[in-house]
């Protein structure tokens, strides 16, 4: 009898010890959230579907949405990005629900006209923007063990907005660092870092030319780093930051950077890490949060893109379940992201920018029938 058992315990063994691909991504029960009486009352998302590529994605974003039955209905306006400024109705909106969906708002080339994302972020105070740019499971990409999270200053520097012309052929563009905004960009990622386990926090910046702007930046970075010595600190001036994102992306953990090289390096990071398409993100602020394509590159996409329908959904699917978490509904957002991995890991329902020719619903579907 003892005998007979030894090769089912060897089995049971190899089989434990070598799970099967898709194993990697079963959602297992947690008991380590407590939901207070209440939470679990549905809550309105103003929903901004936006220019080019933004309905589609978004639209794939309700129907995961409905299928799983998520407590979340979406209050939709329409926002495009040739306005003059966002409409008052949907700044009140997303200061009522404290939670914005989008999807991409084009922004024209010069001719005076403002960045409503900027406006959005103003208004709001989203000071902190977060991209998460990881590799995904079944993702081929050049480098492996890439896990970086971009925390950028969302409110000033380069994107001030004081532009004026000196005398014709002169224009001067002014960039605005304060100490306040600099140590409270500080403080969240490394706070960020504490929260999530992260080991390093490394600050970009230019202050070797800029020595006064960049230079208060780093200042305010070292206070606040003395904070929190369990986590290592480092800088990095950012033209060598670029060179050492494209050759060793994985040394890299949490990031801080001012306002426009924040958008670089992200982008940057996400083309390295598998994709703008894929790449989750959102800007935060103390009261209200909007998430969105983690990347700006691509968000808005093409005309070709738009026509086909063949858009990439799983960045904003990875930013919803973002939400999700931050609207403290954290196994709904355990299924979505187990869910969109597992399509990706299995590798037959990809968009074109992932090597496929799958369309935007032949991916929405593929996710909703692997949900648990």
């Amino acid at each position: 009898m003892a005998r007979r058992s030894i090769p089912v315990l060897k089995k049971l063994l190899s089989s434990s010890q070598n799970p099967s691909p898709c194993s990697r991504f079963t959602s297992r029960r947690s008991v380590t959230y407590m939901p207070r009486p209440g939470d679990g009352s549905p809550r309105a998302v103003t929903l901004i579907p936006g220019d080019g590529i933004g309905p589609l994605v978004t639209g794939a974003v309700e129907q995961v949405m409905e299928a799983m039955h998520a407590p979340v209905y979406f209050e939709r306006y329409e926002v495009h990005g040739d306005m003059k400024k966002v409409p008052t109705e949907v700044i009140e909106s997303i200061k009522k629900n404290k939670v914005c969906l989008k999807g991409g708002l084009a922004t024209p080339m010069g001719g005076g006209v403002s960045s409503l994302n900027v406006q959005l972020r103003k208004e709001l105070d989203l000071y902190a923007s977060l991209v998460n740019c990881f590799n995904l499971p079944g993702l081929p990409t050049r480098h492996e063990n890439v896990d970086i999270v971009v925390i950028r200053e969302n409110t000033e520097g380069e994107y001030s907005g004081l532009e004026h012309e000196v005398v014709p052929g002169v224009v001067e563009s002014l960039k605005v660092i304060t100490k306040f905004c600099s140590e409270r960009i500080a403080k969240y990622a490394f706070e960020y870092a504490y929260l999530n386990n992260r080991k390093k926090v490394t600050a970009v910046h230019k202050a070797n030319i800029m020595k006064l702007a960049d230079g208060l930046f780093l200042e305010s970075c070292r206070e606040v780093a003395t904070k929190y010595p369990g986590i290592k600190y480092n800088e990095i001036i950012v033209d060598n930051c670029c060179m050492q994102l494209v050759s060793k992306p994985e040394q890299f953990d949490v990031m801080v950077t001012p306002n426009l090289y924040g958008n670089l390096v992200a982008n940057t990071a996400a083309g390295i890490a598998g994709g703008t398409g894929v790449m989750p993100g959102g800007n935060v602020g103390a009261d209200h949060a909007i998430f969105e394509q983690g990347a700006s590159a691509g968000n808005v996409g093409n005309e070709k893109i738009v026509e086909q329908k063949k858009a990439n959904p799983v960045a904003l699917l990875l930013s919803s379940a973002m939400m999700l978490r931050h609207l403290q509904f954290p196994s709904f957002a355990d299924r979505l992201e187990t869910a969109v991995k597992r399509v990706i890991s299995e590798g037959k329902y990809r968009t074109k920018d992932l090597g496929g020719q799958s369309s935007t619903q032949v991916v929405v579907d593929a996710v909703i029938a692997a949900l648990d």
